[in-house]
């Protein structure tokens, strides 16, 4: 009974918050599967292009390894399809989230070398040496600050933001209960309104009693 109970702020039970994350995460999977596809169709052209042959080691090397990178990076991607079906029906939802998460972390991880050694080859093709590797080093700065960096950035501005939200916050007085027995005013119009005679007087009277006592 406990994991039908609601669990976050949005009020979900944590299978319905394992449900939402899930879409969450193919929608993710749906973009970077699109860069995955058309990078992974290019590689494969080029090795029947006529100028292929002209490589030399260096670039057949670089070419090698950034085909079995995109090959990687679409495994993983494609791997939670591939977990969720093997698993459905069977109560692990929350788990097939984890791990499908670090999966896709995993893949991006993989995508960024191997944008950066698409770019190296296709530049140092074209132009020296020295331009393809100072194109693919650039890829990969790009995409480590977009991808790693800004998250990070994004995630500390938000704590701030609430770390600063939270010390704004006015201190609200705690007021104590009145006496049994007198009239309690509101603290704007305690300076304007006068308890009644009655209430002084009987204030007054057990004052004086209490100093005879």
């Amino acid at each position: 009974m406990a994991e039908h109970r609601p669990c976050t702020a949005r009020g979900e039970t944590p299978l319905q918050r394992a449900d939402r994350n899930f879409v969450e995460l193919l929608q993710e999977l749906r973009v970077t599967q699109t860069g995955v596809q058309i990078l992974f169709a290019f590689l494969l052209s080029l090795a029947f292009t006529s100028r292929f042959g002209s490589l030399d080691s260096f670039q057949r090397v670089v070419y090698v390894v950034t085909l079995l990178l995109a090959v990687l990076a679409a495994a993983l991607f494609t791997a939670p399809a591939a977990l969720h079906r093997s698993l459905f029906q069977q109560g692990a939802k929350p788990r097939i989230v984890q791990v499908s998460s670090r999966l896709a972390t995993t893949g991006l991880i993989v995508l960024v070398f191997a944008f950066s050694g698409s770019v190296l080859l296709v530049v140092d093709v074209t132009t020296l040496r020295a331009g393809g590797i100072a194109a693919g080093a650039a890829t990969f700065l790009v995409c480590t600050g977009l991808w790693g960096l800004l998250p990070r950035l994004v995630r500390r501005a938000g704590q701030r933001d609430r770390a600063d939200g939270a010390s704004e916050e006015p201190d609200t007085p705690v007021e104590r209960p009145a006496p049994q027995g007198t009239v309690q005013i509101p603290a704007p119009l305690r300076g304007t309104i006068r308890p009644p005679s009655a209430v002084r007087g009987g204030a007054a009277h057990r004052e004086a009693s209490a100093r005879r006592r």
